[in-house]
């Protein structure tokens, strides 16, 4: 896989067209180029394509036409096995709903990446205690998430995102089942991440939360780029 130049966006989505069946293209001719170390947030209302475009970066589906390259990696042109490996090493996601495994303890739920990709163990419990420190969890290294906070939990789907060290960090609408406290703290959190260099998608429905994180926005209506535009402050 060729790595990209210094000059090269860290996403290339090139007049992507996603079709599913009938109906309207759930992306039409959609291009984007998003610069390593911004934070994007891509607005719009339901079936605006949001989703789609998340999943086709993330290898999750592939375009009816058209070519989606991250980190140098062609992703539209990858297998089963490639795309998991890509996710692996490349990618790092956040959801709504933390997506945490509730028989694992706290730090058992961060190494789950690393022992997908064959970490050695010490270096991975290494990486997990300084994640878990970096966000300000390492006192529930033991515990099982259930006992957390909403808060807390996705700080721990944070820690657990970025343990393979990706250059693509996805959160998919990360605040939406917070409270307004926890929410603001987890903002905080992307928002610091995002300020030491790491690149950032965001997707959700949220404009205050883009107008708080994002340095960059654009708003999709019917599959299409409508807006496109930097932050005012931040």
């Amino acid at each position: 896989m060729n790595e990209p130049r210094n000059d090269d966006p860290l996403i290339d989505v090139r007049e992507v067209t996603k079709a599913y069946g009938h109906g309207p293209d759930a992306l039409a001719g959609l291009t984007l180029r998003v610069r390593a170390g911004e934070a994007l947030a891509v607005l719009g209302p339901s079936g605006s394509g949001k989703s789609t475009l998340l999943n086709l970066i993330a290898g999750l589906d592939r375009p009816t036409s058209g070519s989606v390259t991250v980190d140098g990696v062609r992703v539209d042109r990858l297998g089963e096995t490639a795309s998991a490996k890509y996710r692996r090493s490349r990618i790092g996601m956040v959801f709504q709903f933390f997506n945490l495994l509730d028989d694992l303890t706290v730090t058992e739920n961060v190494l789950l990446p690393a022992q997908l990709s064959g970490m050695p163990r010490v270096r991975a419990a290494a990486r997990a205690a300084e994640l878990l420190a970096r966000l300000g969890i390492e006192r529930h290294a033991r515990a099982r998430p259930g006992r957390l906070s909403g808060g807390e939990r996705q700080r721990v789907a944070v820690a657990r995102a970025l343990m393979n060290r990706p250059p693509l960090l996805i959160a998919d609408e990360p605040t939406g089942a917070l409270d307004s406290v926890s929410g603001a703290e987890v903002r905080d959190l992307l928002r610091g991440l995002n300020a030491d260099g790491q690149t950032l998608v965001l997707v959700t429905h949220d404009l205050s939360l883009a107008e708080s994180l994002a340095t960059r926005t654009v708003e999709l209506v019917d599959g299409r780029v409508a807006r496109d535009f930097p932050a005012v402050t931040r």
